[in-house]
């Protein structure tokens, strides 16, 4: 692998970006709140990316964006790039289908496993599930064997995080690093001089285990939350982690809504943050605890670009959160032939866009900041 400089993925997607909250960057398209009587959704209901009206919504938008390049040409075919084959795959199938569109996904994971791709051709679409992201090159020649164009009547669907950005096996530690530093930072600024960094460490790696995601859902939101109630005394964490295992407390809104009956007994400070998180929660926000989504978005590009211009490639996939080269020289291509490259990013807006008041400093969405790109492409 080599450093290739630094580059940012709006490079090839420009400002066709959309967010956890379904909003595009670029605003000539819609949003998932224009479209709600169009796809049947409901209002306050976001849906997820592994969503079948998740899927609805992007072939909506996709379709908006078609239209702007006044080709007259319609979307026939969808590619899709990704890193995970629950989530990514699902969302790939899903859309294909509520477009109606023929597709094929590459799924990848660096691995040290030298083993061909393995192809999955469903119904839906076909998955090309590979070890490396080098193998993007033979997913192309796979493309072309399969009489599959990538051309002006092809959507290119490109995954954010963990693909495009941090790829995963390769660079997504940093990723998940700079999560985990937020909610840390997050905490030990509302607990002050109460903070315990070993009791926060303990708590929140106890919690982020898959034995718990049916009552996390696995958001980091509730679970930065939940750190912080621990943090504050009024929990204890092996007490609760025995409550969650007995079936007493079966979810989070059913957690928070116990703490709402005790919340005269949080500092006032603590008690006024609770009520924002509660108020959100009750609403159905999946984003509830803003103060550590906004820590996320300073984390996360204070890992970007960040390194030296002779600093090793090693020591690059240590410490930056990187482009992987291998899908930027894919998009590019893809682009140069016309094609509709598309990014979506399940990671809240909070953690990825700045605020009007830190945009007005100059900060840019994590699309458009500038960051080394490495690969073997």
């Amino acid at each position: 692998m080599r450093n290739f400089g630094h580059a940012s993925i709006d490079e090839f997607l420009d400002d066709f970006v959309v967010f956890r909250n379904l909003i595009p960057i670029d605003k000539r398209l819609p949003s998932v709140d224009d479209l709600r009587s169009l796809v049947n959704i409901p209002a306050g209901i976001t849906p997820r990316k592994s969503q079948p009206a998740y899927a609805q919504v992007i072939v909506e938008i996709l379709k908006e964006a078609k239209a702007l390049d006044a080709t007259n040409l319609s979307i026939k075919r969808l590619i899709y790039l990704g890193d995970t084959l629950l989530n990514d795959g699902t969302a790939f199938i899903n859309i294909a289908r509520a477009g109606n569109w023929p597709g094929l996904a590459f799924i990848a994971s660096e691995q040290d496993d030298p083993s061909p791709a393995v192809v999955e051709k469903r119904k839906e679409g076909t998955l090309y599930i590979a070890n490396h992201w080098r193998g993007l090159k033979d997913f192309d020649s796979y493309c072309q064997k399969e009489n599959f164009p990538i051309d002006r009547q092809t959507a290119v669907i490109v995954d954010i995080d963990k693909t495009a950005l941090g790829a995963r096996g390769r660079n997504d530690h940093l990723i998940n690093q700079a999560r985990v530093d937020a909610a840390r930072h997050t905490v030990e600024d509302l607990l002050g001089g109460a903070f315990d960094i070993k009791a926060f460490q303990r708590n929140y790696q106890e919690i982020d285990q898959v034995e718990f995601h049916p009552f996390t859902t696995d958001n980091q939101d509730y679970l930065a939350y939940i750190c912080l109630i621990l943090g504050s005394g009024l929990y204890q964490l092996n007490p609760l982690l025995d409550r969650i295992r007995a079936g007493e407390l079966d979810s989070f809104q059913q957690f928070i809504a116990a703490v709402d009956e005790r919340a005269e007994e949080l500092p006032p400070s603590l008690n006024e943050i609770h009520q924002k998180i509660y108020a959100r929660v009750r609403t159905g926000d999946p984003t509830p605890f803003k103060a550590f989504r906004y820590n996320e978005f300073h984390a996360t590009i204070d890992r970007m670009g960040c390194s030296t211009r002779d600093i090793s490639v090693e020591a690059l996939l240590a410490n930056e959160i990187v482009i992987t080269q291998e899908v930027r020289a894919a998009a590019l291509r893809w682009k140069e032939k016309g094609a509709l490259l598309f990014g979506l990013s399940d990671k809240p807006d909070e953690a990825s866009v700045p605020t009007p008041a830190l945009a007005a400093k100059g900060y840019q969405p994590v699309h458009r900041v500038k960051s080394h790109a490495v690969g073997e492409a």
